[in-house]
C-alpha cells in the first residue's frame, strides 16, 4: 500500500493504518453426524479486492471451509467443488447462511418458537460441506468487510457494482488457494440471488468457468416491486393462501401444495384477469372475485372489496390474525409475534419488524462470534456489521444495463435476462431454484413467472432444477426442509 503523505506533516502511515486488518487465522476440525465424518480447515480472513485500474476497492472479510478427509479417505482439493455463498439486504452479511444452514456448524431451531439465550450449536446435519467446499464473503460495507480509505462508496454500492467486486473476490480466493482447476459454484439467497444472475454473467465474461448456480428464494424483477404492477398482487395470493391454511382460516383437509396449486391457479387465472380490468370490471364480478379471493387468503370479502381486491403485504401481516393480538412475519409468514401498540403507525418501522428476524438472527450473531473467537482464535473488532440495510441499501444503486437491449434500465432491472445470457453462453452451467411457500418477501409464483417470459430453449430449460419447500424465506431454519434441501442439492452437484 505504501506511505503517502497525509497533509498533517507527520511520517505516520496513515492509509495502512486505515486499511489494517488482522491477520487470518485456521483451525483443523472435525464435522460428525451420525456415521458420517468429515476432516476440514476453517479459516477467518479477508481479501484484497483490486479495481481495474489496480487500485484497492476494500478488503472482503471471509469464512471457508476447506475438507482434508471424509470418511477418513483424503481428498483432492482440485476435483472437489469450490461454492461461495452468501445472503442479500443489500447490506447483509453471510451470517444466517452460514451459521442458520448450509456451514458445518448450526444453530438448532424449534420450529416457529423463538430461539432464546441459551441456544444450541450443533455440527449441521445439512450441511453443503459433503457436496463442496465452502467460502461465506461478506459484501463490503457488512460484517467485517469495508471500502478502502478515501475509495468512493458509489463505485462499490449499486447492482453492477456490487456483481463486480464479488467477480473480483472469487477470482482473488481462487488464486490464493489455488483452487481454479475446482469446479466452481455460486449460491445466493435473496438479493444474493439477483447479485448472482448478474455475476454469473460477469464471470462468463471474465472467462470464469462456472459449474452451477443455486438461489435460494429468487427474485429478478424488480419492476413487480413498482406501484401499480398488479403482478405484485397476484404474486401473493398463493403465499397469502398457504398462510391462511397454516393457521387454520381456510383449506382445511387440503394437502398444503396441494391448497397452493388451487391459489396458484386461481392468482394466474380468474384473479389476474379480474385485477387487471382495473375499473371496468362489472361490479357483481368483482363481488365474485372477492368471496372468491376470500375463501382462499381468509380476509373478509368486504375488506377485499373496500380495497378493490388488492391486498398490501403489510395489511395482511397487520389484520389476518388482528383478533387473536397477533402480527405475520414477512420472511416467514408462519412466525408471529404480539400486536404492535396503538400508536406505532410508523408504516416502515412495521415492514421492518419481523419476527422470523427476531426468533433466529441474534442466537446466529451470538453463535459466530463465539465460533470465531473460541476455535480460530480470531479477533475482529467489537463491531460486526450483520445488517445495514437502512445505511447500503436505501441508497443503492439499481441502474443496469440489460444485455441485449437498447437502453439503461434506471432503479427498476430484470436480471432474468442475464440468467438467459449466461445459460447461452455457457449451456453446461446448471442452475437450481429453490424456494419456500410462506416467503413473501420472494414470492415464489413471481420466479416462476418471471423465468416463464424468457421462453428459453427446451436444451436450457432442462438445465434447470425447480424445488419448492413447506418453508419461508430462509428454508434452512425449517428442519425438514434443511433435510429435503440437502437432499435435492445432493442431487444437483452429483448431476
Amino acid at each position: 500500500m505504501g506511505e503517502y503523505e497525509c497533509g498533517c506533516g507527520c511520517e505516520c502511515n496513515c492509509e495502512a493504518s486505515a486499511n489494517e486488518v488482522p491477520e487470518a487465522k485456521s483451525a483443523q476440525l472435525t464435522w460428525h453426524v451420525g456415521d458420517e465424518t468429515i476432516d476440514y480447515v476453517a479459516t477467518a480472513g479477508h481479501l484484497d479486492i483490486i479495481d481495474r485500474e489496480k487500485v484497492l476497492e476494500g478488503r472482503m472479510f471471509n469464512v471457508s471451509y476447506v475438507a482434508t478427509a471424509i470418511d477418513g479417505s483424503e481428498v483432492d482439493p482440485h476435483a472437489r467443488p469450490v461454492t461461495f455463498c452468501y445472503n442479500g439486504g443489500p447490506g447483509s452479511a453471510s451470517v444466517p447462511i452460514n451459521f442458520g444452514g448450509l456451514g458445518p456448524r448450526r444453530v438448532v431451531t424449534h420450529g416457529m418458537d423463538f430461539v432464546g439465550a441459551g441456544y444450541e450449536v450443533v455440527d449441521n446435519p445439512g450441511t453443503l460441506l459433503r457436496e463442496s467446499d465452502l467460502v461465506f464473503p461478506d459484501a463490503l460495507g457488512t460484517g467485517w468487510s469495508f471500502v478502502a480509505e478515501g475509495y468512493d462508496t458509489k463505485r462499490v454500492y449499486g447492482l453492477e457494482e456490487d456483481a463486480r467486486t464479488f467477480c473480483r473476490a472469487i477470482c482473488q480466493w481462487l488464486d490464493e488457494n489455488d483452487r481454479w482447476g475446482s469446479p466452481l459454484y455460486i449460491f445466493g439467497e435473496s438479493y444474493g440471488t439477483m447479485r448472482s444472475a448478474v455475476l454469473m454473467r460477469y464471470l462468463g465474461e471474465a472467462h470464469v468457468p462456472l459449474a452451477g448456480v443455486v438461489m435460494l428464494s429468487a427474485y429478478y424483477d424488480w419492476t413487480q416491486n413498482l406501484p401499480g404492477n398488479d403482478l405484485y398482487y397476484v404474486g401473493m395470493v398463493p403465499t397469502f393462501a398457504s398462510t391462511a391454511q397454516y393457521f387454520g382460516l381456510v383449506g382445511q383437509g387440503v394437502d398444503e401444495d396441494e391448497w397452493f396449486d388451487k391459489a396458484s391457479a386461481f392468482a394466474g387465472g380468474e384473479y389476474a384477469c379480474g385485477i387487471f380490468r382495473g375499473d371496468e370490471i362489472d361490479p357483481a364480478e368483482k363481488d365474485a372475485l372477492a368471496e372468491h379471493l376470500s375463501a382462499f387468503i381468509g380476509l373478509p370479502k368486504d375488506y377485499l372489496l373496500a380495497r378493490n381486491n388488492r391486498v398490501e403485504l403489510e395489511d395482511f401481516r397487520k389484520d389476518l390474525l388482528a383478533s387473536r393480538g397477533l402480527v405475520c412475519g414477512r420472511l416467514d409468514q408462519r412466525f408471529t409475534e404480539t400486536s404492535l401498540l396503538p400508536g406505532q403507525r410508523d408504516s416502515f418501522y412495521f415492514a421492518c419488524e419481523d419476527p422470523a428476524n427476531h426468533a433466529l438472527e441474534s442466537c446466529w450473531y451470538a453463535a459466530f462470534r463465539d465460533f470465531l473467537r473460541s476455535d480460530l482464535g480470531y479477533e475482529g473488532p467489537a463491531e460486526y456489521r450483520l445488517s445495514v440495510w437502512g445505511e447500503i441499501g436505501i441508497g443503492w444503486n439499481w441502474v443496469h444495463d440489460e444485455p441485449g437491449f437498447d437502453e439503461t434500465t434506471v432503479a427498476a432491472p430484470n436480471l432474468a435476462y442475464d440468467i438467459a445470457v449466461a445459460l447461452r453462453r455457457s449451456p453446461t452451467t446448471k442452475l437450481c431454484i429453490l424456494g419456500g411457500r410462506y416467503d413473501t418477501a420472494t414470492p415464489w409464483w413471481n420466479v416462476r413467472h418471471t423465468m416463464s417470459q424468457l421462453y428459453l430453449p427446451d436444451a436450457l430449460k432442462r438445465q434447470i432444477t425447480w424445488h419448492r419447500y413447506g418453508c419461508g424465506h430462509m428454508a434452512y431454519t425449517d428442519e425438514p426442509t434443511l433435510h429435503a434441501m440437502a437432499a435435492d442439492l445432493r442431487e444437483f452437484y452429483r448431476k
